[in-house]
């Protein structure tokens, strides 16, 4: 388990990404991954991603997260049970890996497949990639939503978390009680998604995908 978080500013006219905003969000999910933490901002600070590692495959510095390869940048929560056959096919076709981690794997098949690749895993995983080349936000969650991810669409700018505390925790999210929310909890016992207790948060329904932004 480990805690993702990002913000990404695409309207012209929003504000540059707050690199508080963003440790505190990420510092919410510090249960979430107690190995390691870090944070990576585009030079534009039109982007930010962070991370809370909980280290499971690759114990290396090599596996530290946000993780970036050329124009692309990741954090990602989950593991992928297959990225050990899906690095093979990547290095038989010439493409070289610097870890042992599936994160690097998910980099290089984005890179070779865009979206497509979401049929080639077999894991659980939520996904915040951001395609440099593209200037775009890419957005996954697996086919069963084992691993969750949430997103505030507000004001031309995306902020995204693993947990709703996250995004609340930075302090530029609307509060708003979500009536709708709290309706399907007592009906059901749970909230159903993509709603959250606030009307501002959303949940990205389960193996489903998305882009923000893009030229």
């Amino acid at each position: 388990m480990c805690g993702i978080n990002g913000i990404f500013a695409y309207a012209p006219a929003a504000a540059p990404v707050d690199p508080d905003e963003l440790l505190r969000s990420r510092e919410c999910m510090r249960s979430r991954g107690p190995d390691a933490a870090d944070v990576w901002l585009s030079d534009d600070r039109r982007v930010g991603l962070g991370h809370r590692r909980l280290a499971i495959i690759d114990l290396s510095e090599g596996g530290r997260q946000p993780m970036r390869r050329g124009e692309h940048v990741i954090v990602f929560n989950g593991e992928i049970y297959n990225y050990q056959e899906l690095r093979a096919r990547l290095e038989a076709k010439g493409r070289t890996f610097t870890s042992h981690s599936d994160t690097e794997v998910l980099l290089a098949l984005y890179d070779e497949m865009g979206e497509a690749m979401l049929t080639e895993l077999r894991g659980m995983f939520a996904i915040m990639l951001w395609d440099g080349a593209k200037r775009r936000m890419f957005l996954a969650r697996d086919p069963y939503g084992i691993k969750p991810l949430y997103y505030a669409d507000a004001r031309g700018t995306l902020r995204v978390a693993s947990q709703v505390k996250a995004l609340i925790g930075g302090g530029q999210v609307d509060k708003q009680f979500d009536p709708a929310a709290a309706a399907g909890f007592f009906l059901r016992g749970t909230v159903p998604e993509p709603f959250t207790m606030y009307r501002a948060i959303r949940a990205l329904p389960a193996g489903t995908f998305c882009y923000v932004g893009g030229n």
